[in-house]
């Protein structure tokens, strides 16, 4: 792998200065700003106690802009891979995390739930593209949406709030996914893009997800005992 072939991938980068995509770049402070908000909110959680999993996926997201900024600025594969992995990581820590507050199991069943994300999302997005096409590359992002979303459907009776919370988690996801995917598109009518507004959607919703599973920390006990 050339870790250092350059990568043009967005309407607003017209060449490989460091500065060609400067809206691209600094809007990654909007996940710096989520981030740092989603910590103060999880250090506060459970009556000043704090929220590990909460101010871990802080920090989580918190490398996620940094990895963004990078690949918007270097425009490389190395930066890519940096852009990219914080966003799996993040991905697959919240799945391994929900599963066990949402619905009470082991914390061996939540690492399941998230190892079998892997394979299953893949090729859901494999069967997707084949239909839809790559959508820009967002076809791989749309497997998650729709997990949220089954979520919110199966929590709508034990966790209410919590299913309500996620139901807005994935509607401001796709969203942010649909001008991710028109980017390119209005190029020759809009030079800016519209990937700066996945950025400002994204790191709103990905606070907004963190909220809600602090928020679901309290009752998760409780709604273990009624479950058994």
């Amino acid at each position: 792998m050339d870790w250092f072939r350059a990568v043009n991938s967005y309407c607003e980068r017209t060449g490989p200065e460091y500065w060609s995509e400067p809206v691209n770049a600094v809007t990654n402070a909007a996940f710096l700003l989520a981030a740092w908000l989603a910590w103060r909110m999880a250090a506060r959680a459970r009556d000043g106690a704090g929220d590990r999993a909460g101010q871990g996926l802080a920090l989580i997201l918190a490398a996620i802009g940094v990895g963004s900024f990078l690949f918007h600025t270097h425009a490389r594969v190395w930066a890519m891979l940096a852009d990219v992995v914080p966003i799996q990581v993040f991905i697959l820590v919240y799945l391994a995390v929900a599963t066990v507050r949402f619905f009470g199991v082991p914390w061996w069943g939540g690492v399941a739930a998230a190892a079998a994300f892997v394979p299953a999302s893949a090729v859901l997005a494999r069967g997707m593209a084949a239909v839809v096409g790559p959508l820009n590359g967002s076809v791989e992002y749309l497997p998650v949406p729709l997990l949220i979303a089954l979520y919110a459907l199966a929590l709508r009776r034990r966790a209410p709030e919590a299913a309500r919370g996620l139901a807005i988690g994935a509607g401001v996801l796709v969203v942010s996914l649909f001008f991710r995917t028109v980017d390119v598109a209005v190029c020759p009518a809009f030079p800016l893009g519209t990937h700066f507004l996945w950025h400002l959607l994204n790191a709103a919703m990905l606070w907004w997800m963190i909220r809600v599973l602090v928020r679901s920390a309290r009752p998760t006990a409780s709604l273990g005992r009624r479950a058994r």
